[in-house]
């Protein structure tokens, strides 16, 4: 992930198989490389007019392309970046070609998700300089949540209780650091209150109205606040580092430039070649776990995050709604919550 941030080649040598060296469309420093081919996401090979409806369906699944001939980076960048749609319309004519190592293909795709980075690479590419190996095996450590463990805990009053503690939690392979707020006093013959909040730089910081993120986060912190003080009760913030539902930062950001162009927020992820959803749900279990939280009730709306913490191990006890006043800014992005992601919202 840091070679692709840096705009490094990668190479693929599976055991027995064909080798396969990328380069990352967005990021390369190898100003001269050429290719026969390139990846992209499912998603922007329909926007190219080179996906069924069938393959459309896994957005973030790849493609392999070809041109009449070969592409230099200059040329490939405008067939990553849907933002320079309007500056290049004229792209093409591309072929998809069948896709022999597809797991490899797989795997890059989301490499490049937890990079930040748009979704396309060169393929085997002339002159794109010393590659960084890695295999495929490596993606499902580095997503394995087991090693995750609590690092430091600390006092920490806030305003919506002044009786709160952080803890902070660290994986080997991860550098993100996600922590949990506890409010109130820890006991094992209730669950606690639990909201699990993904970092939202624009909306828990800047106070973005585009998003219910900030509201969202206070409120749940003044409901723990509540149930302690009123029902002696405990409360547990889970605030993990994925930004954009796992998309980063930068991505988030381009799903706004499109939204502004008219996309909601399904079809501006997925114009990007990124998936809806990409959040970390086994890493939230795991908090929970460590925490002795193995039974909760979870402030959502969201039935899939119900699911997905039930698939990871956590018993929800209730689910309890956590639905806030719109306004006229993301009045159409909670609209798609609800009619496209299946939010409970009224």
């Amino acid at each position: 992930m840091d070679a692709l941030r840096h705009g490094w080649p990668i190479v693929f040598e599976p055991g027995g198989g064909a080798r396969r060296t990328l380069l990352p469309v967005e990021t390369a420093i190898a100003s001269e490389a050429r290719s026969e081919t390139v990846l992209i996401s499912a998603a922007r090979a329909a926007t190219l007019k080179l996906a069924n409806q069938r393959e459309a369906a896994r957005p973030h699944g790849p493609v392999l392309i070809e041109g009449g001939e070969p592409f230099a980076l200059a040329d490939a960048v405008p067939i990553a970046d849907p933002a320079l749609d309007l500056a290049h319309p004229l792209k093409g004519p591309f072929r998809a070609l069948p896709l022999e190592w597809e797991a490899m293909a797989e795997a890059a795709m989301e490499l490049a998700r937890i990079a930040g980075i748009l979704p396309a690479f060169l393929v085997d590419p002339e002159q794109a300089g010393e590659a960084q190996p890695v295999a495929v095996a490596d993606l499902e450590a580095y997503g394995a949540s087991r090693d995750l463990r609590i690092v430091t805990r600390a006092r920490l009053p806030v305003s919506a209780s002044e009786d709160a503690e952080i803890i902070a939690f660290r994986s080997l392979d991860d550098t993100r650091e996600h922590v949990a707020l506890i409010i109130g006093k820890q006991t094992g013959d209730r669950p606690p209150l639990v909201r699990l909040h993904s970092e939202c730089l624009t909306g828990d910081i800047l106070g973005s109205l585009k998003c219910d993120c900030g509201p969202q986060l206070d409120a749940a912190l003044h409901a723990m606040a509540r149930h302690a003080s009123e029902d002696c009760g405990w409360g547990a913030l889970l605030y993990m580092r994925q930004e954009g539902r796992g998309i980063g930062l930068v991505n988030k950001l381009r799903a706004y430039r499109l939204q502004d162009e008219g996309f909601d927020t399904l079809d501006a992820n997925r114009r990007l070649g990124l998936p809806d959803e990409a959040r970390d749900f086994a890493t939230a279990a795991r908090m929970l776990d460590l925490l002795g939280a193995g039974e909760i009730r979870l402030m959502t709306n969201n039935p899939a995050k119900v699911a997905a913490l039930e698939e990871a191990g956590i018993t929800i006890a209730e689910r309890v709604p956590h639905q806030l006043a719109d306004n006229p800014h993301n009045a159409r992005y909670l609209a798609t919550k609800r009619d496209r992601s299946g939010h409970l919202l009224t």
